[in-house]
């Protein structure tokens, strides 16, 4: 790819890339448990970083021995994170900014992620005046991370080759979905450790980074 190529889109995940609300679901996770008097630890918590909800729910009700059904199990972490989101919403540093000069820019921009519409809407919300292009959520996705279904209908909508997209994620699980996709993808760890791979670009943090700066990130990753 071009040293000097803009990316035609940005496609954003949102849990731990635009917001870390992974402590929020990590509570809820063991509120859960309290309740069903069993166990959640940290570790059990991190395996379910960026991936499906129902996929987590699964997971959950197998660790924990639980009788509820997967749907059910999303529905309470759902009002549960939900809640604790209403009341303040943690932005990632330089998220908001670098999405707002995208903006400025004309660079059209989506998001991508596995929370459920009811979840994205409050962040929406509390975002504005910053509007995403396209939003693709994990209830409007038959497969979702690490398939590439949810980045290539975020492309679709934005009608948009996902090859020449920028992906910002924070996970393997996302990061593996994307470059499924075809994008290159900017990964910025969170909670989890993110490792190299041939369309991915590894950053500590997205402060400081501008538009200016993404022909050389799309053009760093080693198979771009």
């Amino acid at each position: 790819m071009r040293a000097d190529a803009r990316p035609a889109a940005v496609l954003w995940d949102m849990d731990g890339t635009l917001v870390d609300t992974e402590p929020y679901w990590m509570a809820t996770e063991v509120a859960l448990a309290e309740q069903h008097g069993t166990t959640w630890t940290h570790d059990q918590a991190m395996q379910l970083v960026g991936s499906d909800l129902l996929v987590s729910g699964q997971i959950i009700r197998d660790q924990m021995g639980l009788e509820m059904t997967p749907a059910e199990i999303v529905e309470y972490l759902l009002d549960g994170v939900t809640a604790r989101v209403e009341k303040a919403v943690p932005w990632r540093p330089g998220a908001r900014e670098l999405l707002a000069e995208l903006a400025e820019s004309g660079v059209p921009t989506a998001l991508v992620t596995m929370s459920y519409r009811r979840f994205v809407d409050p962040i929406l919300l509390a975002l504005r005046p910053l509007e995403f292009d396209a939003i693709v959520t994990g209830d409007a996705v038959a497969r979702g991370k690490p398939f590439p279904d949810p980045y290539l209908e975020a492309a679709r909508l934005l009608d948009v080759d996902p090859a020449a997209c920028l992906a910002i994620e924070d996970s393997v699980t996302g990061c593996d979905s994307a470059e499924a996709a075809g994008c290159v993808v900017l990964a910025v760890p969170c909670h989890v450790d993110v490792p190299p791979s041939p369309r991915r670009v590894l950053r500590e943090s997205l402060a400081g980074l501008d538009v200016a700066d993404l022909p050389g990130l799309m053009a760093e990753a080693p198979s771009a």
